[in-house]
């Protein structure tokens, strides 16, 4: 893998850059569609990559191992062919389920024990076998295995479970660099910055991070009930020490709002199940704001559903088809919405992109800030 910086933004750390992988380059800042299970769900592939122009989805190793299983996985020659997705894939390492269902958990130095949420059967993750898994899965990128603590949490319980997270990162590291890839692409492992919301932690974390000499950089546990103020101040803090020259992903963020405040502060990689989740629910991303589509007030208006806005795939579709579609449990419905706000998702990283390079950032960030944030 190969990153490159194109630009910086003079009045923030927003950058353009590129990275390239062995299934394509990536130009960032860059938003990936969420495919937990080996689909991005309401989207086909084709409307992912030719009319959504999305470059990189995610796919999550705990609920691929159970569903379909790396035995099926590795048959299909991986989750590319699997899927029939020719560009890169990141795979989250199962750490946010050690988080999500911690009912059906427990933590131990030697991983997690917990319990499948579909037919109660019994598992470990540990560091190595989470990075046996996604070799297996063949993702390009490869997410380290950590603990994402809740919000809010103590002090004594963030700091050992920091402890627990660096072990682990120690030990998968290993593991990765004694382990080869399975269908000759390179893979890259990606440690995660943890330390919930106490500075001193997450610089700490940050300091670790940085002394593995990893390829790219994450930063996890957040957005998971902290204020946006606590969160950008958190990645302000991780983001002084972090090498610029690497990749930064913030992980599981978020509104628009919480995107372009993030670039300014020097993430590059972003992903968040919003747009399709919120979208099967009815809710519609804009230039100009955000829509309930069960409203009364779009029963009769027939524009576009952002008119002012980019042509997206789904211009066609009106505000009233669409509520008409969201309040009578239509899967097409669903379906619309998702690509729309994944199509609007991904104009806002490009266009940001273009604002850096043309120098133009601050002041266009600025000036959409309110707007995105907004209720129609």
């Amino acid at each position: 893998m190969n990153f490159s910086i194109s630009q910086t933004d003079l009045n923030s750390r927003a950058r353009a850059g590129l990275i390239k992988t062995d299934h394509g380059n990536i130009a960032t800042p860059v938003f990936m569609p969420v495919g937990t299970v080996g689909t991005v769900k309401a989207v086909h592939q084709r409307e992912l990559q030719d009319d959504i122009g999305a470059r990189i989805i995610l796919g999550n190793t705990y609920h691929l191992y159970l569903k379909p299983g790396t035995d099926v996985l590795e048959a299909a020659g991986g989750l590319h062919a699997f899927m029939g997705w020719k560009q890169p894939i990141l795979t989250d390492s199962g750490g946010y389920q050690v988080f999500s269902l911690a009912a059906n958990r427990k933590l131990s130095p030697e991983g997690a024990r917990f319990s499948s949420h579909i037919d109660g059967s019994k598992h470990l993750f540990t560091p190595e076998n989470v990075v046996d898994i996604q070799r297996i899965i063949g993702a390009d990128f490869i997410m380290a295995f950590d603990e994402c603590t809740p919000y809010p949490c103590d002090y004594d319980y963030a700091d050992k479970s920091l402890d627990l997270t660096h072990d682990w990162l120690v030990r998968g590291i290993q593991h990765f660099l004694h382990t080869d890839p399975h269908y000759g692409h390179s893979q890259n492992f990606v440690p995660i910055v943890q330390g919930s919301v106490y500075e001193d932690l997450r610089r700490k974390s940050a300091e670790f991070i940085a002394s593995m000499d990893m390829p790219v950089n994450a930063i996890g546990g957040l957005s998971v009930g902290e204020t946006h103020e606590e969160m950008y101040a958190m990645v302000e803090v991780v983001n002084e020490i972090l090498p610029a020259d690497k990749p930064r992903y913030l992980m599981g963020v978020g509104t628009p709002v919480n995107i372009l405040e993030s670039i300014a502060l020097g993430v590059d990689m972003f992903d968040c199940v919003m747009p399709t989740r919120n979208g099967r629910n009815g809710m519609v991303f804009t230039k100009n704001g955000i829509m309930n589509m069960r409203n009364e007030k779009w029963k009769f208006d027939f524009s576009p559903l952002d008119p002012e806005g980019v042509s997206y795939v789904d211009a066609s579709y009106s505000k009233a088809y669409l509520r008409h579609l969201i309040t009578t449990g239509e899967r097409l419905g669903a379906q619309i919405a998702s690509i729309h706000n994944l199509a609007f998702y991904l104009w806002l990283v490009d266009e940001a992109r273009r604002k850096i390079n043309s120098g133009d950032f601050t002041k266009w960030k600025n000036e959409m800030i309110p707007k995105l944030g907004s209720r129609l």
